[in-house]
């Protein structure tokens, strides 16, 4: 198996496949095509007196400089050379695979004026498991991620350095010549095209969208769990209750945690004389607040979509034969983004904390041990645990903080409003991965108080659910070490194994 770039884009899926699964890459047909058209049209306008940016101008505020043509190869090689200024630690391999054939695909559809050979060389290296060392720092999302693919750009040119299958720190030149890659000899605009895109972004929204699916039924799941622990009631949740504000996202919720809930004897051992007449807005909003989260995912889900089939580049060669510069680079579409997803993963978090607070407050619980614990006093139960999470809590409000909303002028003022997305990427990345950890917690103290319910049955999809919590996470008992408990709940839920054990016991989950 592997995926084929075509002229015309590719999906989240491919990105997936190529990152993450170390799927093979190939140029089809019509991509090769493609090239072969730009490519020709910047071969017909590099001996000419007309200035072209990039081709025959420098760069940024130096693109009023005119080049020599003895000195423009010198110029593609320079400038990646000079671009790849990064600086602090690596970016995840996944992060680098995806950025590296995102780049491939954006010059495959033939409006880089790049010979098909510089993709080649890009598919070459994803298909060899060779990985360029592309520093955090250095991408302002303004001419797209320049620092990031300039690192990515320089073991093509047998220089930098890469990481092989097993992790290993290699010379790309050796690394090149062990795998039997020739190193790339630019030509002209190639440079320029390799480096002038939102592939890092853009690679980083489509990884966090897919983990993100799966969190958002994770986070029904915890929420119909501490519902159903806390003797909440599922009425809130009624179809045409929620009907009567027709918002998507919050639709689906609901129908999760309805059918997640059904079959309870917990909630219907408390569903008649009950002096209670409502529960506390974590419980009874919980579908309000997933679902608005669902549906931030949703805007993103398109923005990323359109940005897969798009040519991103600066300058643009034309099927006409016109070379136009642009500012289709601009990472502001992801940026907004990836910054909205960020403050949904933070408020899902939120909420979810505040239920795992009333699972452990003996004075709102309804009952259960004070911290879910054993003899508690002489053992702590569940306390620190929730530390942990309200930790992680707090750190994704501080990333919720939009970085789009910033900008640094650079380039002598010609760049002078860039985009952040880079940062607004990076910070999702971060966010998303606390929510699945936090989410975590609430699902152990969930089945930790729902177990103190029997001999009252759970829902058959909260069993599931606490079945497959068990096979890697004990019961009540005793205080022990809680940290490896926590990361293995944290694992099933990242995964989505949890969320395929209820869905095998009662269907696929919206």
């Amino acid at each position: 198996m592997s995926v084929e770039l075509t002229d015309a884009g590719a999906s989240r899926g491919d990105v997936l496949a190529v990152a993450r699964e170390g799927e093979a890459v190939t140029l089809g047909p019509a991509a090769l095509a493609a090239m072969e058209r730009g490519a020709a049209v910047v071969a017909s306008l590099v001996a000419s007196e007309e200035p072209v940016y990039g081709v025959s101008t420098g760069f940024g505020a130096l693109a009023t400089t005119p080049i020599p043509a003895d000195k423009r190869a010198l110029m593609q090689k320079s400038l990646v050379r000079s671009h790849a200024a990064g600086m602090g630690p690596e970016v995840e391999r996944e992060v680098v695979r995806a950025t590296m054939f995102l780049r491939a695909r954006s010059l495959s559809m033939g409006y880089s004026g790049v010979r098909p050979v510089v993709a080649e060389r890009i598919v070459a290296l994803l298909n060899a498991s060779l990985t360029p060392i592309v520093p955090e720092y250095g991408s302002l999302g303004a001419s797209g991620d320049l620092a990031p693919l300039a690192h990515c750009a320089l073991p093509l040119l047998g220089e930098g350095t890469v990481r092989d299958a097993a992790g290993n720190l290699l010379d790309a030149g050796e690394a090149l010549r062990a795998a039997g890659i020739e190193p790339l000899e630019l030509g002209a605009k190639e440079g320029l095209a390799l480096i002038n895109g939102t592939d890092g972004i853009l690679g980083q929204l489509s990884l966090a969208l897919h983990d993100l699916d799966l969190l958002m039924k994770a986070a029904d799941l915890s929420a119909a769990i501490s519902v159903e622990a806390l003797l909440g009631t599922d009425r809130a949740f009624a179809a045409d209750l929620v009907g009567l504000r027709p918002q998507p996202g919050q639709r689906l919720s609901a129908a999760n945690m309805t059918r997640i809930l059904a079959g309870s004897e917990v909630v219907a051992s408390h569903r008649h004389g009950d002096p209670r007449v409502q529960d506390a807005y974590s419980l009874r909003c919980a579908p309000m607040v997933n679902g608005a989260a669902r549906d931030a995912i949703v805007y993103a889900t398109g923005v990323a979509d359109a940005e897969l089939v798009s040519a991103i580049d600066n300058p643009m060669v034309l099927p006409d034969g016109r070379v136009e510069s642009c500012g289709n680079f601009h990472g502001a579409p992801l940026g907004l983004a990836c910054d909205l997803l960020a403050i949904a993963a933070a408020d899902v978090g939120a909420i979810a904390e505040r239920r795992t607070d009333r699972l452990l407050d003996p004075t709102r619980s309804m009952n259960l041990p004070p911290f879910l614990a054993e003899d508690a006093g002489v053992n702590s139960g569940m306390m620190i645990g929730q530390y942990t999470q309200a930790a992680m809590v707090a750190e994704n409000r501080r990333l919720a903080v939009p970085a789009s909303s910033d900008t640094v002028p650079t380039s002598a003022m010609q760049e002078d409003h860039v985009s952040m997305a880079w940062g607004a990427a990076r910070k999702l990345r971060r966010s998303v991965a606390n929510l699945a950890r936090i989410l975590a917690v609430e699902i152990v103290c969930g089945v930790r108080a729902l177990e103190l319910r029997e001999p009252l049955r759970p829902a058959p999809a909260t069993a599931a659910a606490r079945d497959c919590l068990r096979e890697v996470v004990p019961g009540f008992g005793v205080d022990r070490w809680l940290s490896p408990e926590l990361e293995a709940a944290a694992g099933l839920v990242s995964s989505g194994a949890l969320v395929d054990r209820v869905e095998r016991e009662i269907g696929g989950l919206e």
